[in-house]
């Protein structure tokens, strides 16, 4: 007897569940706030932290913190598995989200309180432990809610927008909360004229962003609570499956072309944005002299260009199609984002100081933060469509699964990127603040000599593995209609 024969099909979603109302959607995208602040704590403050404000060596910092990563992506794809299949009466989504977050919150403002007197090797021991317990908290919650997305809503483009307004959270949480933190926590000091490099400021900062990390979560479920009845169950299997058919079955979705040309540009894309994310605090503040009030203004470009992108992404996937848009709008984003350091390489840009230099730093970033984030919120929704491209071909509906290996990937990535980030500033020889050394110009030209070609690589060669996605809009409204044929003829997992 098939696998498919050996279950019986679990509690179904109504056929036309009501429309989503607006309340339900903004609460879904509201709990991007907290992956968001996550995110910008720990890619561009949490090497700058444990480097530059408390000395520790870069490579320690960032082999610590990348190695949290990994750890992470491990429990990823289990995460995923165990919210595909598990059963209760809050359905297989929202267990998880309500359970990660108060670990979450708490382990967050854990990473910030490192105690005194610890050694290299054990400061970077305490930001494995806390960063690594963190992450592993807000991936439940994270492919919970994402893999949630899929079952939300099955409609091409409609999908797009709910994942342009996940996005817009999503860059609320890192950008607001950066820029609020710039301005109020690390504001200048006669002590510290550079409010980042000020220990005291970070109190404020650990502790705030874990408030918004509770809060943001709570919303999310509490705020699609009421979805339940309509989202897709877990089904009922009438025998035990052992490790090797879950196993079996993981190989089998991951193996889905569609999947693996999104899993590999996320790879290098990923990479790169996690290289950026560590060394982008690095440029402003030696290289462009900025202050925290300077900082905020700019991590407001990314806010702003968040609030371009949400409308216009799904407007570009409509015109050029998902896949398109997510190429052409990538290579335009990395573009312009890298050309202000290599203008000041070739000494055709700014100088420090200059009265035009912030308002221009912030255009180039709106723009190209605009176009990178229409190609994230595009990948994103080409993720959603793999559910259905998959369930044809296997009868399984595993958003959880394909999700929690899209976060595998990303945290892996983004590991890759930070210890990339370490190995870069140790060859540009750019020294940690405990060796009291000043950064040199020739310290910070060195590094555009590494991070330049390096990120543009990554984008480049991403945009080409993506080449590969199969899945167009009439492709994928194909799936949709045999699905819901299966659906009422009372086989939906078959």
């Amino acid at each position: 007897m098939s696998e498919a024969g050996r279950m019986e099909a679990g509690p179904r979603p109504r056929i036309d569940p009501p429309p989503l109302g607006r309340g339900t959607r903004i609460a879904y995208g509201s709990g991007a706030i907290a992956n968001g602040v996550k995110n910008v704590a720990f890619t561009a403050y949490l090497m700058f932290f444990y480097n530059q404000v408390i000395g520790a060596p870069a490579a320690i910092v960032s082999g610590a913190i990348a190695l949290t990563l990994i750890v992470d992506a491990v429990f990823d794809p289990a995460l995923g598995r165990w919210s595909d299949s598990i059963r209760t009466r809050w359905g297989r989504r929202h267990p998880f989200i309500y359970a990660s977050a108060l670990p979450t919150a708490l382990c967050f403002a854990l990473v910030w309180f490192p105690p005194a007197g610890l050694s290299d090797i054990r400061m970077g021991l305490w930001i494995f432990a806390t960063a690594m317990l963190t992450r592993i908290a807000i991936s439940a919650f994270e492919i919970a809610s994402q893999a949630m997305a899929a079952e939300l809503t099955d409609r091409y483009a409609e999908r797009t927008r709910l994942f342009a307004l996940r996005y817009w959270f999503l860059y609320l949480g890192q950008y607001g909360f950066s820029a609020f933190s710039l301005a109020v926590f690390f504001a200048a000091t006669p002590a510290f004229p550079r409010g980042q490099l000020n220990p005291d400021s970070y109190t404020g900062f650990a502790l705030l962003g874990s408030a918004l990390i509770l809060a943001a979560m709570l919303a999310c479920g509490l705020g699609t609570h009421r979805r339940i009845p309509y989202l897709r169950q877990a089904e009922v299997r009438t025998t035990r499956r052992g490790a090797g058919v879950h196993l079996g079955e993981m190989l089998t979705a991951v193996r889905n072309r569609a999947f693996l040309a999104i899993f590999g540009f996320g790879v290098l894309k990923f990479t790169a944005i996690g290289l950026y994310s560590a060394v982008a605090l690095y440029f402003h503040t030696y290289l462009f002299d900025l202050n925290a009030r300077q900082l905020a203004v700019l991590v407001l470009d990314a806010l702003f260009a968040a609030t371009v992108a949400a409308p216009l992404a799904p407007i570009m996937s409509n015109r050029l199609g998902k896949r398109g848009s997510s190429m052409l709008f990538a290579i335009l984003g990395v573009s312009l984002s890298l050309s202000p350091v290599i203008l000041t390489y070739f000494d055709l840009f700014l100088p420090a100081g200059d009265p035009v230099l912030v308002p221009l730093l912030f255009a180039f970033g709106a723009v190209s933060g605009a176009a990178i984030a229409i190609s994230l919120i595009n990948t994103s929704s080409m993720l959603a469509d793999v559910v259905e491209d998959h369930a044809v071909r296997t009868g399984r509906h595993e958003a959880g699964l394909f999700f929690a290996a899209s976060s595998f990937m990303q945290q892996c990535s983004t590991a890759l990127g930070i210890a990339l980030s370490g190995v870069l500033l140790s060859l540009a020889g750019v020294p940690s603040r405990g060796a009291g050394v000043a950064v040199s110009d020739a310290a910070m030209r060195s590094l555009i000599e590494f991070y330049v070609p390096t990120s543009a690589l990554l984008w480049l060669a991403g945009c080409l593995i993506l080449l590969a996605y199969p899945i167009t809009r009439a492709s994928h409204e194909r799936n949709v209609s045999t699905l819901r044929a299966r659906n009422h003829r009372g086989n939906p997992e078959e």
